[in-house]
This record gives structure tokens, sequence and C-alpha cells, in this order.
């Protein structure tokens, strides 16, 4: 892992070295000193996953599901089962969190559309969101994992999702407040939908598992776009963060290039 002040640094291993095997994509994040993040498991081959784990490799974060939703019965009972399936994964591959978001998946493990133009989750779904998520974090105690709840933009990305602005995942996973159900805060979608990211932090800090990170626009690497990760780097410390920062971004051009940025844009002296 790399160490930068008080963070622990990793990168997604489907966002950098796309021209390379997975495998060989994880050996280079991990050389680079990074520990490293996967999106759905059922995309990987676990047992050389796991064996790169027992070589020294660290995972911090997975996809958490496979299938199944927060906001109705149906797709909440579906969303605890395969959440269930993802943590025997997860613990093979020694990933601490498993990541979930308030919609399905497609068949690229990315959310999906649930939610008509202009249609907002209803007081009943956003019922039924809290109680899942309540089961989800029963789940994770018992088993001794933390679920991460994501944030996501609707304006270029993500367009339909429901629960999908940090001000909705904040809710709802404060008012859970277990410590095995914490907040995945994506500052890329965060400015995209609200902006304001050092305040937005502060504000999260107490729910925080995980921060990611990716400029805006273009969701590349710090230093691409409009975002001071410089300055939000100073303020997390100021504040006491001292967990994960995961680079969840393109790389503009060169991969090894794109984590010396994102290296030195969370390097605190």
């Amino acid at each position: 892992m790399a160490p930068a002040g008080s963070f622990t640094l990793a990168a997604s291993s489907e966002m950098l070295y796309r021209d390379l095997p997975v495998a060989e994509r994880i050996r280079r994040i991990h050389e680079a000193g990074f520990a490293v993040e996967i999106w759905d498991w059922r995309g990987h081959d676990i047992d050389a996953l796991g064996a790169l784990h027992d070589e020294g490799v660290t995972f911090t974060s997975m996809t958490g599901y496979t299938t199944g939703t927060l906001g109705d019965a149906d797709g909440a009972d579906e969303l605890l089962r395969t959440a269930a399936e993802s943590i025997p994964v997860a613990k093979r591959i020694g990933a601490w969190g498993l990541n979930l978001h308030g919609t399905g998946l497609d068949d690229k493990g990315l959310p999906v559309k649930a939610l008509a133009p202009g249609e907002v989750a209803s007081e009943q779904m956003w019922a039924t969101a809290r109680h899942t998520l309540q089961r989800i974090a029963d789940l994770g105690e018992r088993e001794g994992v933390t679920f991460l709840l994501e944030n996501l933009n609707l304006v270029v990305d993500h367009p339909g999702t429901p629960f999908a602005r940090a001000e909705d995942t904040l809710a709802l996973v404060s008012g859970i407040d277990s410590p095995s159900l914490k907040l995945n805060l994506d500052l890329y979608h965060a400015q995209i939908g609200e902006g304001n990211l050092i305040e937005l932090c502060r504000a999260a800090l107490p729910w925080i598992g995980e921060i990611q990170v990716a400029d805006v626009p273009g969701r590349c690497e710090p230093g691409t776009g409009e975002i001071n990760y410089s300055g939000v780097a100073r303020a997390l410390r100021e504040m006491g963060y001292a967990g994960v920062v995961g680079l969840e971004a393109f790389a503009s051009g060169d991969s090894d290039l794109a984590l010396q940025r994102f290296r030195e844009a969370f390097t605190v002296t």
C-alpha cells in the first residue's frame, strides 16, 4: 500500500492499464505501491485474485452484490442474497469493503437506470431502502465485513438512479449509524451533482468508509480538471480522516503517470 500522509491509497484495476490482462494490471498497481480495487467479482478469476492476495497484494474494496435493489421488497431480498454470496469472495481476496448502489447492475457490473425521466424515489422506496440497509448492516456485523453505499451523479453517468446524490447516501447511512455500513464518498460524482466538496466531506466524516476520486470533467486522474485535490487532501488530513482514498479514474494518457499524479495530490507534508 502507499501511505500518503495518513491515507491509504488504492487504485481501480478496472480503469488503469486497460490494454493488459487483469492480473498484470493488478501487479502493476501493487508494484507501484498502491492497494487495488475491483468492481463486479463475477468477471474475475477469484482463485487467481486470491493467489495475488496471498503473494502480498492488498485489495481494499469490491462490488458487494450482483443483483437486487434497495427500494423495493423483491429487489431487497435479491440484494441481500447476492450480498451474502459476495462475502466469501471478499474474504478470499482480503477486501474489507463491499460496495453498494441504490440500483441493480448491468452485464458490465455498472449501476443501471431505474427511474423514468423526472421521476424521484417515493416515500415507500425510501422506507424500503432504510429497512434494506439495516438488514445489510446486520449482515455485515454478523460476517465481520463493511458494506459501503456509493453516491453517483445523475447528470453525466447515471441518470435515473435512485438514492444517488451524496445527500441521499449520507441520509441513509447516517440514519442506520452502524459500523458495518459506511459511505463510499465518490468526489467525482459529488462534484458533478453537488460540489462544495470539503464541506461535504466534513459533514459526512463520521460515516465515511472510503473516498474515491477522479477529476471533472473527463473522469481522469487529479490535475486534469477543475478539482483542487491537493486542497481536498489537506482538508481531509486536518479533519482527521485516515482511511482509504481510491483512484477510480481513467488515465488521461499513461497509467504510470496517472498514479504518480494521484500520489502527488494526496501526499500531505
